[in-house]
């Protein structure tokens, strides 16, 4: 059975309120607010702070999701968070957490599937591959290799897509495609309002990165 997995970096944390979206900001200013503070969680805090900080994001995404409950963006970074708490959590206790990322993303598709170019579905790919299967959780290796071509479908050359096909090709031994796939997401267009998200994932590239190419050389 697969065991659920860390999803997240460690590192410190130190940011202060002003992070956070505050009532009367308009949409994207809130939107905007809400990934930035999910970097500076994701990326740079570690055990108990990190936890926190992840339960107090969660809360603001449900209160982002209330007020724009037409807005798949919202379920999208809703799902992201809780997906990410539950890999900061780790162990059963987080599989509450996976099926509510699970739902909220599932909603986002319902209400647009190509919100923030297919976002939904690369991250319920990955949930699906993190994640235990029957019958402790709803994992499934096949539902996440559809997934996340889907979001490939919607996003070639994203970052993210290419990123997390790259990892579930790499578990999946097949070496050579997910060489293919981080040298794309190596090579994406950088997001102008996510330095902070891809400079961390660039790392997470590069490690992996290590990982296949010492595998090809076993093979050669």
């Amino acid at each position: 059975m697969k065991a659920m997995i860390n999803l997240i970096a460690a590192g410190a944390l130190y940011f202060s309120a002003s992070v956070y979206a505050m009532p009367g900001q308009d949409f994207d200013t809130s939107l905007l607010s809400i990934q930035q503070t999910w970097a500076a969680t994701n990326y740079e805090a570690q055990g108990k702070e990190q936890k926190k900080a992840f339960a107090s994001l969660l809360e603001q995404a449900e209160q982002f999701t209330q007020d724009y409950p037409e807005r798949a963006e919202a379920w999208i970074w809703k799902g992201i968070i809780a997906s990410s708490y539950a890999g900061a959590k780790g162990g059963l206790g987080a599989l509450s957490l996976a099926k509510d990322a699970k739902k909220s993303l599932e909603n986002a598709l319902k209400i647009d599937e190509n919100a923030l170019m297919g976002s939904a579905y690369t991250s319920l790919g990955t949930l699906y591959h993190k994640v235990p299967g029957w019958p402790l959780g709803f994992g499934d290796d096949d539902d996440a290799k559809k997934m996340l071509n889907k979001a490939l479908t919607i996003n070639p050359e994203g970052i993210d897509p290419n990123y997390f096909y790259g990892e579930y090709l790499y578990d999946e031994g097949d070496y050579q495609q997910a060489l293919a796939h981080l040298e794309k997401a190596k090579h994406a267009k950088p997001r102008e309002t996510r330095p902070m998200a891809d400079k961390y994932r660039h790392e997470e590239i590069d490690i992996l990165l290590a990982k296949v190419n010492k595998k090809l050389k076993k093979t050669r």
